[in-house]
């Protein structure tokens, strides 16, 4: 089957085309700034030259009729026409309290979707404006939502609660709902498949951790708990997010610096972090090399997540009663051998233990590559993720079953 993959922004719009029968991608895209003057780049499977085009944009609508048009195009398509496409599978963050696994589009789902807002605000509105652009453009393809949240709904209650009065976690829907769960299930199910013992034996450490970080703990191939909670704000530091911090914290500072609470948020999610706490950027490429040059701040910042990881590896392994493996994914995850270094050192407690030196050299690496030692009890692997490969899955196994 055909599946086209969409993962909408407010002003963007990633796309792959995908082949379910090879799991191959045949082209894959991003429509950027759209809404202001549009920016188009296209290519023919993963490693295809990259075409860049100036194309006015003005809504998701019209991005999607370039996609088409680019996929179709004679010289820089994949297809023949339109109708090569048999579905489309649509990346969303927050189902909040109404969604629990992968769902045929229909209006009473999307008037559902429209409740998620609250929930994951900086995207949802993103999410509904491509998914009215794909269905303006392409309404009698079947279209299938994947919620990042629907592999953390395994959790059990002690897990997902939080210690608020019962009345209003009810009223509000406040719960621990997590974030990354389309990673996390598909670098948990690959790294299954490495163990040589059954699925329901298993227990897995799945890190996710890019400029968004999260941390699940998968046990028999469901996630018993993770790391972010109501907001894709809990958890470990991130590249501008402050993660878990005492939460009179904001009302303190609320207090002294006169802020809203809409200003409040925005400090939380945009200026702490790593670039908060090192002053120098968000990015851990430009943290590692300012580390080499003796910045400290550089260095805390570097070393408190690492250290924060720590814990969780730890507390979830004991949440688990055992380890099998811990998976190192997405862009940090996969590309910073001084973060892989920090965290896993001195867990030879869990029977953990790294050769240093082959992680050294692990990173932009596309293969799943073991850096755990042979003699480790615990397996440590770097794990490529590919969230967009389970959209496309779901949205098959969904459309086949009409």
């Amino acid at each position: 089957m055909k599946v086209l993959v969409v993962n909408a922004g407010s002003s963007s719009l990633k796309y792959q085309l995908f082949d379910t029968a090879t799991e191959s991608v045949l082209a894959k895209g991003i429509c950027e700034r759209i809404g202001i003057d549009g920016r188009l780049e296209h290519r023919k499977g993963e490693d295809g030259e990259k075409l860049k085009v100036e194309i006015a944009m003005p809504d998701h609508a019209v991005a999607t009729k370039y996609v088409i048009e680019y996929l179709t195009s004679p010289e820089y398509g994949v297809i023949s026409d339109m109708n090569e496409i048999e579905a489309v599978g649509h990346r969303v963050v927050h189902g909040g309290p109404y969604f629990f696994e992968s769902v045929l589009l229909n209006d009473e789902v999307l008037e559902k979707l429209e409740l998620c807002r609250d929930f994951a605000p900086l995207h949802t509105g993103a999410h509904i404006m491509g998914i009215k652009g794909c269905l303006a453009v392409m309404p009698d393809k079947p279209q299938v939502l994947v919620f990042d949240t629907s592999f953390h709904q395994t959790m059990p209650e002690q897990a997902y609660t939080y210690g608020i009065s019962y009345e209003l976690a009810e009223k509000y829907q406040i719960r621990r709902y997590g974030a990354h769960g389309t990673s996390h299930r598909f670098v948990s199910k690959e790294m299954a498949k490495l163990l040589d013992k059954p699925l329901e034996e298993t227990k897995i450490i799945t890190c996710h951790i890019g400029n968004g970080s999260s941390i699940s703990a998968v046990k028999g191939g469901k996630c018993v708990d993770t790391s972010m909670g109501l907001t894709p704000l809990e958890g470990v530091m991130m590249g501008t997010r402050c993660g878990c911090i005492d939460p009179a914290i904001v009302p303190f500072l609320m207090e002294r610096e006169g802020w809203t609470p809409a200003e409040a948020d925005n400090y939380m999610n945009k200026k702490c972090g790593f670039l908060g706490v090192s002053g120098i950027s968000s990015d851990s490429r430009d943290i590692e090399a300012a580390i080499l040059k003796g910045d400290k701040r550089a260095y805390t910042a570097a070393t408190t997540l690492a250290y924060q990881i720590k814990k969780y590896i730890g507390s979830y392994a004991a949440a688990m009663n055992g380890l099998d493996a811990i998976v190192w994914t997405a862009g940090m995850g996969e590309n910073n051998p001084e973060l892989r270094d920090r965290a896993c050192a001195d867990l030879e407690y869990f029977g953990v233990k790294i050769d240093s030196e082959l992680n050294a050299k692990i990173h932009h690496q596309s293969d799943i590559v073991e850096i755990s030692t042979p003699e480790s009890k615990v397996k440590v692997y770097v794990l490529p993720t590919n969230e967009e490969l389970m959209i496309a899955s779901d949205t098959e196994a969904i459309v086949s079953a009409l």
